[in-house]
């Protein structure tokens, strides 16, 4: 045989090989998107979901669906959630920047109680809900949805660490998507700045932070020690007048324990609709808040809505983070501009460009954002 021919034969092989292993990763790449792969949620459930997810509903876990809309940079996957995370979603950052989401159904839900008959309607790929919600997950499983717990509580509050796991867990979920090393490491940076700036405060100067999560003309819940407020607390060097209450999740308590605690720092969450000028006012009730060092001082602060209520885990948690540590040290934290901080975090972790006057409705949300929490 010549070289010619032999030459030939190599270079037909070779060509052929060649064409084969790109078949097979067509092939494979076909194979992957239609397939499935097998993720373990925060209950540990081993759940079956597509590789290929258009549809999403999610039911009782209100921050996750902001949370899935920046991290896809789109709203369009989300076709049902609950009507509580739709009105924060109409009266904040989220709803703006992402019209579509606007369009996602609440039908399926009835205060608590999912519509099985009405969720199926909306044929989700996935379906989210609550991880301390297990009966719902078994329900959604027992009916054959693709079903996944989310966990607000497994990280003990702490609403870095969780945002983080929620990101990690979406990754494992949608593969093509690369966020959560980006968003870990952005929201670790910004946790190590405010504790090494908070760290060194004695004991008998840290602020007494009471957290108002709820009022009304006849109630008053607060964070005890299990609960958002007491990670939000100890993160800015503060402490948490509520402390000593063990209540998992909001806590009641009447004006006459906040005057006993006295704090000297207030913030309101976006589960209501005060404003600290109702308090300087007594505008709520009968409820006189005069009294209270921090009313006295005019040092009660409305918490930022970002994409969602931020006293909960979410997109926005490191930059909430900052604003409250700046909140209750001002002159530890002089130099940190919130808006640039804000403007930022935003563009470099989801590529959204706020403007001044987004910014601003951030840290002055919309009462109307507080009408509904179930």
């Amino acid at each position: 045989m010549n070289k010619k021919r032999i030459l030939s034969l190599i270079v037909t092989v070779v060509m052929v090989m060649s064409f084969g292993q790109s078949m097979g990763c067509k092939a494979k790449s076909k194979k992957d998107s239609s397939g499935t792969h097998v993720v373990t949620d925060h209950n540990g459930n081993q759940v079956e979901v597509k590789n290929q997810i258009d549809r999403i509903v999610v039911c009782d876990i209100l921050p996750l669906p902001s949370v899935l809309t920046v991290f896809f940079d789109s709203g369009k996957k989300i076709v049902g959630m609950n009507e509580a995370s739709m009105i924060a979603a109409k009266n904040g950052l989220l709803g703006q920047l992402y019209p579509e989401i606007l369009e996602a159904s609440t039908s399926f839900m009835d205060g608590s109680n999912v519509n099985i008959e009405e969720l199926t309607k909306l044929q989700p790929d996935i379906v989210f809900y609550s991880g301390s919600n297990k009966e719902l997950g078994e329900q959604l499983r027992n009916s054959g949805f693709s079903a996944i717990g989310i966990s607000v509580n497994k990280w003990n509050y702490n609403t870095i660490e969780t945002l983080n796991n929620w990101f990690s867990l979406l990754g494992e979920i949608f593969q093509e998507n690369d966020k959560a090393e980006k968003v870990a490491k952005r929201s670790n940076e910004i946790y190590k700045l405010v504790q090494e700036r908070v760290n060194s405060i004695p004991q008998d100067q840290k602020q007494r932070v009471f957290f108002l999560f709820q009022v009304n003309e006849t109630n008053i819940t607060t964070s005890g020690k299990l609960f958002f407020g007491q990670f939000w607390a100890e993160a800015i060097g503060a402490v948490n007048v509520g402390e000593e209450l063990t209540t998992d999740n909001s806590v009641a308590v009447n004006i006459e324990q906040v005057y006993t605690w006295n704090p000297t720092l207030i913030f309101i969450t976006n589960f209501n609709q005060a404003y600290p000028e109702d308090l300087y006012g007594n505008t709520i009730g009968n409820y006189d808040w005069s009294e209270i060092d921090a009313v006295k001082n005019k040092n009660v602060f409305k918490m930022p809505l970002g994409m969602y209520r931020s006293y909960t885990p979410g997109a926005d948690t490191p930059i909430t983070l900052l604003y409250l540590a700046k909140c209750a040290y001002p002159d530890l934290f002089a130099d940190i501009d919130i808006t640039a901080e804000a403007k930022s975090y935003y563009k470099d972790l989801f590529g959204i460009d706020l403007t001044d006057e987004q910014i601003n409705g951030i840290f002055n949300p919309d009462a109307a954002s507080g009408n509904v929490y179930i």
